[in-house]
């Protein structure tokens, strides 16, 4: 379902305020979560709403940095903010019967569904900064709008408790995520796979090494229909794993965490009660729109997505000179956790060569969505 509000038409909610008005627009689910999503009265102090972090102009992504400001204006994060684009795609968070993890929202999963996470930072202290769920509450019902929406789509005594209107919120903003205006399945690829374009030599080459396990590693986690060049994938798997990223040292200088405190990742999970073996392990993101969503990995520490696989070709490669990060022009750091690496996965394939390592790139190029197509030559 597409939105039928033009995203842009957003920058002045705040403003619009007549019930006459948003009670046509706000009929459905979908277009009550469109308005909450955009919606920066959500926050403590007015300046930040769902779209501030997860930019509908930059792949949903948050482009102003390793990790995203909070609306107290001093607050800065430690993990980068991941593309809210095909989230929903990801199954609920679980454990599977061989022990492993694999779903949920946010990098650790924390949030099992797409309406938990919505439900995250509007009362996380260093995001949204709302004190509580009655608080958040409290701003919806200073718009009529919201008044009349929530009660046509929820029921007259919604705001009677604060926590089942909370929820519903969480449910509109989780159902308007989940429309096409989040997941349009239109790229270069997309159309490839329709008959509708052709891909580059370089761009087939691309796709012919990161579906082949025995050139590379890429679709061991990048790959969740179980055949190749399937329509609909979303290029995760949606697992968990400790590929050995460096510590960002430069964000923890900034957002004052300090060096040398590991990020955990799934084992800061408080849905996991046994969290030996899961240090530094991060839920594996989509590939979809990743040539548009710089900076990458869990804490922003790569800036450049050819620099992203020199990384992973660390594990593969002998040659001292492909052991250097491009970016700093010193050596890649040491993992942040060094325990539980997935070397099984990691040291899977050769090493590669420039030419495969273009190659690459220019095929996760093409998994960028229409409508961002033309940051690729920003």
């Amino acid at each position: 379902m597409t939105s039928k509000l033009h995203v842009s038409a957003f920058a002045c909610l705040a403003l619009l305020s007549a019930p006459a008005l948003w009670a046509e627009d706000l009929a459905t689910l979908e277009d009550l979560g469109e308005a909450l999503f955009f919606d920066v009265n959500l926050s403590q102090n007015r300046t930040q709403s769902c779209a501030t972090c997860h930019d509908p102009d930059y792949g949903f992504a948050d482009p102003r940095g390793m990790a995203s400001p909070g609306d107290d204006g001093v607050s800065l994060g430690d993990r980068n903010a991941p593309t809210a684009s095909y989230a929903h795609f990801a199954p609920i968070f679980q454990k599977r019967e061989d022990g492993t993890y694999v779903g949920g929202q946010f990098l650790d999963g924390r949030a099992a569904t797409l309406a938990d996470q919505a439900g995250g930072p509007p009362v996380n202290p260093i995001e949204m900064g709302m004190p509580d769920a009655a608080s958040v509450v409290a701003r919806l019902e200073e718009n009529p709008a919201y008044v009349v929406a929530f009660k046509d789509l929820f029921g007259e005594r919604v705001f009677s408790d604060p926590n089942e209107a909370y929820a519903a919120m969480t449910k509109a903003i989780a159902a308007f995520e989940e429309t096409d205006l989040f997941s349009p399945f239109d790229s270069k690829y997309d159309r490839y796979l329709r008959g509708e374009v052709v891909l580059t030599r370089q761009e087939l080459l691309g796709e012919t090494l990161f579906f082949s396990q025995q050139f590379t590693n890429c679709n061991l986690c990048h790959q969740l229909k179980p055949q190749a060049g399937s329509e609909g994938e979303t290029f995760s798997n949606y697992e968990y794993h400790n590929i050995g990223v460096p510590e960002n040292v430069d964000l923890r200088e900034m957002n004052g965490v300090g060096p040398g405190v590991p990020d955990l990742g799934l084992a800061h999970n408080d849905m996991v009660s046994e969290t030996a073996g899961l240090e530094g392990k991060f839920k594996v993101p989509t590939l979809r729109n990743v040539a548009v969503t710089a900076p990458y990995m869990h804490n922003g520490i790569f800036q450049d997505l050819r620099t992203v696989v020199l990384f992973y070709n660390t594990y593969n490669t002998k040659s001292e000179a492909r052991m250097i990060n491009p970016e700093t022009g010193e050596p890649f750091g040491p993992p942040e956790v060094a325990e539980n690496l997935s070397l099984e996965e990691l040291e899977t394939g050769p090493a590669f060569e420039d030419r495969d390592i273009d190659a690459l790139v220019a095929f996760m190029k093409t998994l960028t969505d229409a409508r961002y197509e033309h940051l690729l030559d920003e």
